[in-house]
């Protein structure tokens, strides 16, 4: 069965894109895209290679500046931010990045601690109990945080990763391919954990995905890139009937009816 839409949602716009422009020299890789994001939902993002769904969650997150356009979150603009203030909303975000992005030569729990201590007062005694919840709250048992990244499986490194992504309580989580690698047990289990999530501690969730399961599975709504903007966004059973030669190769593929059918 397909997922309901969110009934939490109230549709209070938390992302706001507007007429973004992403130019790499010579090369135009959005023009005059819109995103809206709406509180408590996750919205999944897809879109064939190079359409910039990377370089999108990225310019969401203040890590690029737009060439045009204005990119809105929680009520401001980062780039209009400087200081304190620009600190203050970057908190409410957390990130995972595509294959976790942990740091190597850093435990676990020492890489949970990192932003802990980077942005809050707690005494480092405090912080290694944050992050023993946090390594708890993603479902890894408690042995994992004297673990390195290097011991660590593929799933567990995402659970860790993720386990520091909500270090600081954020109230939207951005996720980039986080499915990516993973066996479809594994997969299945880190769509159900990000769900639960969700619904737990009243998550907001941008998730970039090419995970078929994944839309089916926990997506409350879609976002389509393709022609250098967001083409559609909407539930996945609209998205599917979407009138675009990418979308219906994309759903009506293979994979695609696999997936539907799968979730049926």
């Amino acid at each position: 069965m397909k997922t309901a839409i969110n009934q939490r949602t109230d549709h209070e716009v938390v992302i706001e894109v507007r007429g973004l422009r992403s130019q790499f020299g010579e090369q135009i890789v959005h023009e005059n895209l819109d995103l809206e994001v709406h509180r408590g939902e996750i919205l999944g993002v897809v879109g064939g290679s190079g359409t910039g769904k990377s370089v999108l969650m990225r310019t969401i997150l203040g890590l690029r500046r737009p060439d045009a356009g204005t990119v809105r979150v929680l009520g401001q603009d980062l780039h209009a931010l400087s200081g304190d203030a620009r600190v203050a909303i970057e908190r409410r975000m957390g990130v995972l990045f595509q294959d976790g992005a942990l740091f190597s030569s850093l435990t676990v729990s020492e890489n949970i601690r990192v932003p802990l201590l980077e942005h809050t007062s707690l005494s480092f005694h405090d912080a290694q109990r944050v992050a023993a919840l946090k390594v708890a709250l993603v479902g890894l048992p408690a042995d994992v945080r004297h673990k390195y990244p290097s011991e660590l499986s593929g799933g567990t490194r995402k659970r860790a990763a993720l386990a520091r992504a909500l270090a600081l309580d954020p109230e939207i989580l951005f996720l980039d391919e986080p499915t990516s690698g993973l066996d479809p047990i594994a997969a299945a289990g880190f769509d159900t954990l990000i769900k639960t999530l969700r619904d737990a501690l009243g998550l907001t969730v941008m998730m970039n995905t090419h995970d078929l399961d994944s839309l089916h599975t926990i997506c409350d709504r879609v976002a389509v890139l393709a022609h250098k903007r967001v083409i559609v966004t909407d539930s996945l059973e609209k998205v599917e009937q979407y009138d675009d030669d990418w979308v219906r190769e994309y759903f009506g593929g293979p994979r695609g009816r696999a997936a539907e059918e799968a979730h049926a």
